[in-house]
């Protein structure tokens, strides 16, 4: 390569006097830069072409964690390590693949940029996967944290530490090594759902302690009611009888039903005409043809 070059440089030269001798001016040789211009673009066109089967092989890689993570729904536990596998492959590949720079400027810069892009594309590409693995974790930690904070066991104090430390352990494995790769973003929003929930619940809870006193107030002032009642009833007619009795009599051949009770020392009388729709069966008559059980009805109630 120094050859080549050292050989191109005497014929720009020898090319560049021959010139100024017949134009009869001075004239300034062409730099090295624009010398080797079209080597660099050679070896640049070389390199694009390592750089493109490169990342045809790396993408084969990343389709497989794709699919499981994106098609499947499912974590990989050693998804940094797998990660920064497939990357450090590729740059090494290319590394073997691309042509050699000779110790040639413009050379080395355009391997340089190219060795850059290879890592910017698969970068890229990584680090999609990494926020759907993260969301993925962040779901697994809320779900531990509803199933701990549901146990009378735990307070949510505690289920909470437990899920952060759970996403927290996961997303560490899931962060290449060196990597500006951050879970802090995920980490804050599990954090905050969680304490929403919390204070959710929380509200729900005190909510239904609340309730629940409210209705045993509303029952404790009903009792006491009822025996204010019953004070004033022993006050106005004296001490109940713990004897309730009732009858009913229905007058032969009418429709008048008569009906007797005697419940807390009192007697009440009730008539009402109510058709008898059995009358037809039982005949003009009846059964009988005065007070018996076919006309007469009693009923005894007893409270001690």
């Amino acid at each position: 390569m120094k050859t080549s070059v050292a050989l191109l440089l005497t014929s720009i030269s020898t090319a560049t006097a021959s010139w100024s001798a017949r134009s009869g001016s001075a004239v300034k040789p062409p730099s090295f830069v624009l010398a080797v211009r079209g080597g660099a673009n050679e070896y640049e066109t070389k390199f694009e072409s390592v750089k493109s089967d490169v990342l045809e092989k790396a993408f084969r890689k990343i389709e497989e964690v794709r699919r499981k993570i994106v098609d499947e729904s499912s974590t990989i536990p050693d998804f940094g390590a797998k990660a920064s596998s497939i990357t450090q492959s590729a740059l090494e590949e290319f590394s073997r693949s691309a042509p050699s720079a000779d110790d040639n400027a413009a050379v080395s810069a355009a391997y340089a940029r190219k060795l850059e892009e290879l890592e910017a594309n698969l970068d890229a590409q990584l680090e999609v996967l990494y926020l759907r693995q993260l969301a993925l974790l962040r779901e697994q930690a809320l779900s531990q944290y509803r199933g701990a904070s549901k146990a009378s066991d735990a307070s949510d104090y505690e289920a909470m530490l437990a899920a952060d430390a759970l996403f927290l352990r996961n997303a560490e494995a899931s962060t290449p090594p060196n990597s500006s790769w951050s879970y802090e973003g995920e980490r804050t929003h599990l954090q905050s759902i969680m304490s929403e929930f919390a204070s959710t619940t929380k509200k729900l809870t005190e909510t239904q302690i609340k309730s629940s006193q409210q209705q045993s107030t509303a029952m404790q002032f009903l009792q006491h009611q009822q025996q204010m009642i019953q004070q004033l009833q022993q006050q106005l007619y004296g001490q109940s009888s713990p004897w309730n009795a009732g009858v009913a009599y229905r007058i032969p051949d009418t429709n008048f039903n008569l009906q007797g009770s005697y419940q807390q020392g009192r007697f009440n009388v009730q008539m009402s005409c109510v058709p008898d729709e059995y009358a037809p069966m039982l005949g003009p008559n009846g059964f009988t043809n005065g007070v018996g059980p076919g006309n007469l009805g009693l009923s005894l109630n007893l409270s001690i």
